[in-house]
């Protein structure tokens, strides 16, 4: 019987602050002066937690994609989004966006009407996941999953929002173009997640908060 082998940790990088949109601040651990990419991710943005008062929350405005897929998973507030293609909708707390640009895109993602008129907590992430050449010039797409319909597990003091792939048995319904996982975890102190990796992957964890021994 095959023995997975373990992994050892290439590179730590310290995410940096950046503004972003219409001048919000992300937390950025990819691209930054220690680390380029880990392919095929090319970006990943997390939306720091932002109190807004009513009237100042702020989004990202009319913008360009092309060539790669963005995802979007909120964990608190709520955003809309439109394209130059006439589609829209609403992203909530615990929901996810895997958006294919494919051969190109101009789209914005602001704040919601609730978030705008009362105010309120906005906290999430977004990924940029690059296509392989064969899909970079395929037609737009959208694959939204409300929080209701995305897979989630608990087992052993181990938490998980499947977004993509699979961990402990749940598996993701999002269609990728690449083999790729994407999962959310939360553990409690003394928990253990062996996650299985395909030979050739890169791999990356992001830690926020707290602390993790791998």
């Amino acid at each position: 019987m095959d023995v997975p082998s373990s992994r050892s940790i290439e590179n730590i990088v310290t995410s940096v602050r950046v503004l972003e949109g219409g001048g919000f601040t992300v937390r950025r651990p990819i691209p930054n002066p220690e680390m380029d990419q880990i392919d095929p991710f090319l970006l990943l943005d997390q939306l720091a937690p932002t109190d807004w008062g009513p009237r100042e929350a702020i989004g990202a405005p009319d913008h360009p994609h092309r060539g790669f897929e963005t995802v979007t998973y909120l964990l608190a507030g709520k955003m809309r989004h439109e394209d130059n293609a006439g589609h829209g909708g609403v992203i909530e707390a615990g929901g996810i966006q895997w958006m294919t640009a494919g051969r190109g895109i101009i789209h914005c993602e602001e704040p919601h009407e609730e978030i705008l008129r009362d105010g309120g907590r906005t906290h999430g992430f977004q990924i940029w996941v690059n296509l392989p050449a064969s899909h970079k010039m395929m037609r737009p797409r959208y694959q939204e999953v409300p929080s209701s319909e995305s897979p989630t597990v608990e087992k052993n003091g181990v938490w998980a929002r499947v977004i993509a792939g699979e961990c402990m048995g749940e598996e993701s319904a999002i269609d990728t173009k690449i083999p790729i996982s994407l999962i959310h975890v939360k553990m409690n102190s003394g928990s253990r997640l062996s996650q299985e990796l395909e030979s050739g992957l890169n791999g990356m964890i992001y830690v926020f908060p707290g602390e993790i021994e791998i």
